[in-house]
């Protein structure tokens, strides 16, 4: 379709043809060395998938595309986590007993050649050569149910705020309780004081539409939160720290995937965004906070979790307790989420019950 290459490619380590062993195949890597079969890199792309092998190799991101690869008898395929467009391809080729590799985006973006050199093709390549660092794809089972309920609360939060701008149109109470909202769902405006204002009848029309909204979006988000807990096992590490429930172990979880992907502690901490920014010049040091470069929903779910519960949890207590004369506010509250995501990291990695310390 878009580019043809032979099948077989020289170079000093001897011919690395996907489709039969080669002489040197114990040189190169383990996956290679699979009767007649081969690695092939992919580049992932909304509509394209692009191979690192094979005579044609810009396939559709469908069904037939990922048949026509197969067709190639790869035994092992690496690709890059780009997100949904990459879950479907993978959990296809993994179902067809294809072993599935990722190679993370930060281990990409490190490589000097990478960088320097950028066509989908030799993406494809450099990705393929990088089967020995990559780390074997996993379902995530959580993954799904927890974008789903922060999609709900996003959602909900956002018609919370409609609605409450929409009451102040037209009434000097713009407060909402389950009660209201579902009186005003039916349009019962009887117990409402309404400004009758020209453009009353149109809000009043919106506020009921609002009202139905939200509270069928409330329901679907207390559905989704029963499944993810449902989803939690009974004896998980995370719900021995004092102060996680099944719900925030369950979006961390499902955020997180494999906590083994993050060696140590403070890999962790950057991935939550909760790393500090501090800048040096000579003696000056100067503190600009939290980086804020990790996953927005994790990070907030700390924050939250660590201001409310810091006093049930010894380790987060003894860190307030050492440091609230010296930190105020948003800053200390940003140290006890960052202490909390290392408590988090140190159970969940060890995979050891929490001990207070």
């Amino acid at each position: 379709m878009v580019e043809t290459l032979s099948e077989a490619k020289s170079s000093a380590t001897g011919v690395t043809n996907p489709y039969r062993r080669t002489e040197h195949c114990d040189k190169i890597h383990e996956y290679r060395c699979d009767k007649g079969v081969g690695v092939i890199g992919i580049d992932v792309s909304k509509d394209y998938l692009i191979t690192s092998r094979g005579r044609v190799r810009k396939y559709e991101n469908n069904k037939e595309g990922y048949e026509e690869i197969l067709e190639m008898k790869p035994c092992t395929i690496v690709l890059e986590p780009m997100g949904v467009y990459a879950i479907r391809p993978s959990q296809y080729f993994k179902e067809k007993g294809i072993k599935v590799l990722q190679v993370s985006p930060n281990m990409l973006s490190r490589e000097k050649e990478f960088r320097g050199k950028k066509t989908d093709f030799y993406d494809a390549e450099k990705i393929e050569n990088m089967v020995d660092k990559a780390k074997e794809y996993e379902y995530n089972p959580l993954r799904e149910l927890v974008t789903l309920y922060l999609f709900l609360k996003d959602i909900e939060v956002k018609y919370k705020n409609r609605l409450e701008r929409t009451l102040f149109l037209v009434s000097d109470n713009n407060k909402i309780s389950k009660e209201r909202l579902e009186k005003l769902a039916k349009g019962d405006f009887t117990q409402e004081e309404l400004y009758q204002l020209e453009y009353t009848p149109i809000v009043v029309e919106e506020i009921k539409v609002l009202a139905k909204t939200l509270l069928e979006t409330q329901e679907k988000l207390k559905e989704v939160r029963r499944m993810i807990e449902e989803q939690v096992p009974d004896n998980h590490v995370l719900l021995t720290i004092p102060g996680i429930g099944r719900l925030a172990a369950g979006i961390i979880i499902g955020i997180v995937g494999d906590i083994r992907r993050f060696p140590k502690p403070e890999s962790f901490v950057a991935y939550c965004g909760l790393d500090p920014v501090v800048e040096r010049s000579g003696k000056a040091v100067v503190s600009k906070g939290i980086s804020k470069r990790g996953n927005k929903y994790l990070r907030s779910l700390l924050y939250f979790l660590a201001g409310r519960n810091y006093s049930r949890n010894p380790n987060l207590l003894k860190f307030y307790e050492t440091h609230k004369d010296r930190l105020h506010g948003r800053k200390l509250y940003a140290a006890l989420a960052r202490k909390l995501a290392r408590v988090v990291w140190s159970v969940w990695y060890n995979n050891k019950p929490y001990e207070p310390k």
